[in-house]
């Protein structure tokens, strides 16, 4: 089984809390960590279906979903942030 990098950490419910290198602003407020649970098959479809066939627009849905914010802020995070969520996502596929 693979560790889970620094920047994550398991919740009791399977969710992961991912720290943020730089942060993002939501709903005014700065983020330093974002917990995103566990995700079902319905998510990705709902995610795919919204994105109408942008496999990258999915994925920022997807992770918006899983942490219960707007896809305009996953959006806004830099790439950094971005790669954390993404390895934070993969985990959880995997």
């Amino acid at each position: 089984m693979n560790e889970l990098p620094e920047f994550l950490a398991e919740g009791e419910d399977g969710s992961l809390i991912v720290t943020l290198a730089r942060g993002i602003d939501v709903d005014g407020a700065k983020r330093t960590s974002l917990t995103l649970r566990e995700p079902a098959v319905s998510d990705m479809l709902a995610a795919d279906k919204a994105a109408k066939g942008q496999s990258a627009m999915s994925e920022v849905i997807l992770l918006a979903n899983l942490a219960e914010i707007a896809p305009e802020n996953i959006q806004s995070a830099r790439m950094r942030d971005y790669g954390r969520l993404q390895a934070a996502l993969g985990f959880m596929n995997g």
